[in-house]
């Protein structure tokens, strides 16, 4: 039976994961992601799917960001009719994220033609919070560990890969011989809350993110970079804005400022969580008894909560959204999105920004063309909702809280395999960055590699 992969996102790219796996006549999706960055990138989600949908038999998800799930609304509108399988936390995090991401969109469209932002005449959503509801019906549950049929007699198995709640490599197995393993992202070793990435010790194929092959992430105590931006606000009277990823990293940020508070480091200072999504996610930790690691299952056990400092504030209303651009500091925002192309945190940059004691802080990845790239390259002026905003806001990032595994993370993890695979496809990562991995896999264990480019297809040969 032939089998072959094809890379219809993160291809020379971070975002946008999408790939496409023939089994026989079968044809199978991993990932189904949102392309986000400059408008070159953002104008692929309004492209045709690789093939019509109606004519895929299944969907694998590897975890719930956006990058990774934020088509699926537009594939099953277009026609897609068959199971999308994803773990249990993923699931619950998919019927959080996906009716956000369609009322956003819906809302942003809105502002658009409101404005006349747009040359398009009207703005359109790519999806609606509609079409995002319809489909959530075709999820179906896989609990780590189980081995699952797919269409043309492959099966595949969830391992947890430790990048956020839910997240999983999935190893594809065909029915005839050989298998292939989808990384999904790769998560980091000794974090709080969740578990570390399974060992993988083979796999006759890899697909292998490379967000930040080309990197080490900092040594910084990410507790001491809080203190230090959370201090200068109350002492100035100012506004901490952390552009924030609603899964993973603001629950991440919560963890932090429970400890600092908990060593008494923390002054005190109103913390708002302006992210319906993040306010709902944060919740689904305590149901996820399979992914939290040991110390966060304890607390939760002893009814502790770990990820509800004092001082927090949920913000679900707009109204109450917008209230807070004429509330006096000192206190902290935390909104989405994390990348800062889109979603509340914009409203709050343009209101707060030309604020000299305001500090924005950054505490993840920022693709090239998003707002964030362009604010911590030291633009002086950005485009906001169409208007120029003054940048005399201090710009802070923290360089250790990443969710995905940097260099050193990703060889130690590609290290545990005891055979090598046949081929190793880098996707998922920036050209220089899939480069020095490459390079760096090449040199130090000797396995073949590619770098996949967009709509690139190969036979998996056994």
């Amino acid at each position: 039976m032939a089998q072959s992969i094809g890379f219809y996102g993160a291809a020379e790219t971070v975002t946008g994961s999408r790939h496409l796996l023939t089994i026989g006549s079968k044809k199978v999706l991993v990932d189904c992601g949102l392309f986000q960055g400059n408008k070159h990138l953002r104008e692929r989600n309004w492209e045709e799917f690789p093939l019509p949908p109606h004519e895929l038999d299944a969907v694998v998800i590897t975890h719930a960001h956006a990058d990774h799930i934020g088509l699926l609304p537009r594939l099953v509108a277009q026609g897609f009719r068959g199971p999308i399988y994803a773990t249990p936390a993923t699931i619950e995090l998919c019927r959080i994220s996906l009716p956000d991401s369609g009322r956003i969109q819906e809302e942003d469209a809105h502002f658009a033609n409101k404005h006349k932002l747009t040359q398009h005449r009207p703005a359109l959503p790519l999806y609606t919070e509609k079409d995002a509801y319809e489909s959530l019906k075709y999820f179906k549950s896989v609990h780590y560990g189980n081995p699952h049929e797919l269409p043309g007699g492959a099966s595949f198995t969830f391992s947890p890969a430790g990048h956020i709640l839910g997240s999983a490599f999935a190893m594809i197995t065909f029915k005839d011989s050989g298998n292939i393993l989808m990384s999904g992202d790769l998560g980091r070793y000794n974090t709080p809350i969740i578990k570390d990435p399974t060992v993988m010790e083979s796999a006759d194929y890899l697909v292998i993110e490379s967000t930040y092959g080309d990197r080490i992430h900092s040594h910084e105590d990410p507790l001491a970079k809080i203190e230090e931006v959370l201090r200068t606000v109350f002492e100035t009277g100012g506004t901490l804005v952390i552009p924030s990823f609603a899964i993973g990293r603001t629950q991440e940020l919560l963890y932090y400022f429970r400890v600092l508070q908990n060593e008494g480091r923390m002054p005190r200072i109103p913390i708002y969580i302006d992210s319906p999504m993040a306010v709902s996610v944060t919740r689904v930790y305590a149901d996820s008894p399979e992914d939290i690691d040991d110390e966060m299952r304890e607390s939760v056990q002893d009814g502790r909560s770990e990820l509800e400092p004092a001082g927090i504030n949920f913000v679900r209303d707009r109204e109450t959204s917008k209230a807070l651009n004429s509330r006096k500091g000192p206190m902290v925002i935390i909104s989405g999105s994390g990348m800062a192309n889109g979603g509340r945190v914009t409203h709050h940059l343009m209101h707060r920004m030309p604020d000299p004691s305001t500090i924005v802080l950054f505490t993840g990845y920022q693709a090239e063309g998003t707002l964030g790239r362009r604010l911590l390259d030291g633009a002086p002026v950005v485009r906001i909702h169409g208007q120029e905003v003054d940048v005399r806001a201090k710009i802070e990032r923290v360089n250790a809280l990443s969710a995905h595994a940097d260099q050193s993370e990703m060889m130690r993890w590609l290290s545990y395999f005891k055979t090598p695979p046949k081929r190793t496809f880098i996707v998922h990562g920036e050209p220089d960055a899939q480069a020095a991995l490459q390079a760096k896999i090449e040199k130090e264990l000797g396995w073949s590699t590619v770098i996949p480019q967009q709509a690139e297809e190969f036979d998996l040969i056994y």
